[in-house]
């Protein structure tokens, strides 16, 4: 019940955005709105720590449920609704079903990366981080519950810092997928950093994990920009229902891969991590290289000697480029 009340508050959110803001800042209004839902995965850590110290658990969900209550009545009472008349579904207008967002050419470029960057950050961050901090770091609870708490202010800021980026790229005629694959290639840099045991303060990688986890903020805007307006709660539904797929096949997926090596008085070997955190590397690499085979691609016409074809002189820019052909599309 609780999942369910909080994808349907995800996607009512990022279709009010959608319906609201223009499509140039639907970016940065997205890090708004999710780095201040993420500021409930900050609470979750130490102040949930030091509050337990004064009530318990079922005190404790009284006061988020009482709390809740009260900010649902208030969106009721006070956000005005926005009816749209120009850009209501028209019988002239093809009609827009699960079967083709998923086969949508462009939809089908981003998910891959989307899901497997964003979900296994998910995965990481909820389940596997603090069991790597314990058997492979040897942190006592103290020292995690610290860690998670850089974490979720990782996942707040990020969304912030991620939106205004995007926000600032596009006014210089930078495509939102680039900064997509940016933040991809970083995440995948700072899980190599952890596997391959890189001395650095084990904040840092774990931090920059916590930054892929707020990448949604890139994607949603990414593929609400691919779709009419009036569809942007499906195609962000959609994504969103690859994303979570991904993060507990992922969550389940290093189980079973840590769970091959024998464990003593319940810890698991170094190796155990290693081997199945760099699996999920591989396939978040094969997912990038799959994003940016145009590039690739494009690099090696040049690099040949050949010409780009009706690319040239068609007056977009580089950032424009092949990975988004397909954008001039029945829309």
């Amino acid at each position: 019940m609780i999942g369910l009340g909080v994808a349907g508050s995800l996607m009512a959110g990022l279709k009010a955005i959608v319906t609201w803001f223009p499509r140039e800042r639907v970016a940065l209004a997205n890090g708004w709105m999710i780095m201040l839902g993420s500021l409930g995965a900050v609470t979750a850590t130490a102040p949930t720590d030091w509050l337990l110290n004064y009530v318990d658990w079922r005190s404790l969900f009284e006061i988020l449920t009482i709390g809740t209550f009260a900010v649902s009545g208030l969106i009721y009472m006070v956000v005005p609704e926005r009816v749209v008349g120009s850009q209501l579904v028209t019988a002239a207008r093809k009609p827009l079903t699960l079967w083709s967002i998923y086969s949508d050419p462009r939809f089908l470029r981003v998910a891959p990366l989307s899901a497997t960057c964003i979900g296994s950050a998910w995965a990481l961050q909820s389940l596997w981080a603090s069991a790597w901090l314990t058997d492979v770091e040897g942190f006592d609870g103290q020292s995690r519950v610290t860690h998670m708490l850089f974490m979720a202010v990782g996942l707040s800021l990020g969304a912030f810092i991620l939106g205004a980026v995007a926000d600032r790229l596009r006014k210089l005629n930078v495509r939102t997928e680039v900064l997509l694959a940016g933040v991809g290639a970083l995440f995948m840099l700072a899980e190599l950093a952890l596997i391959l045991r890189v001395h650095l303060p084990s904040f840092l990688p774990w931090s920059t994990v916590s930054l892929a986890g707020a990448a949604t903020v890139l994607s949603f805007a990414v593929v609400a920009d691919y779709f009419p307006r009036e569809f942007a709660a499906r195609s962000n539904g959609a994504l969103n229902l690859l994303h979570f797929g991904w993060a507990f096949s992922i969550q389940y997926g290093i189980g079973f891969v840590v769970g091959q090596w024998p464990s003593q008085e319940g810890h698991y070997p170094v190796v155990a991590y290693q081997v199945a955190f760099g699996l999920t590397l591989a396939l978040q690499a094969a997912a990038l290289v799959w994003f940016a085979m145009p590039w690739i691609r494009m690099f090696g016409r040049n690099a040949f000697g050949e010409s780009p074809g009706r690319l040239a002189g068609s007056g977009s820019s580089s950032m424009d480029g092949p990975i988004l052909e397909a954008c001039g599309g029945d829309w």
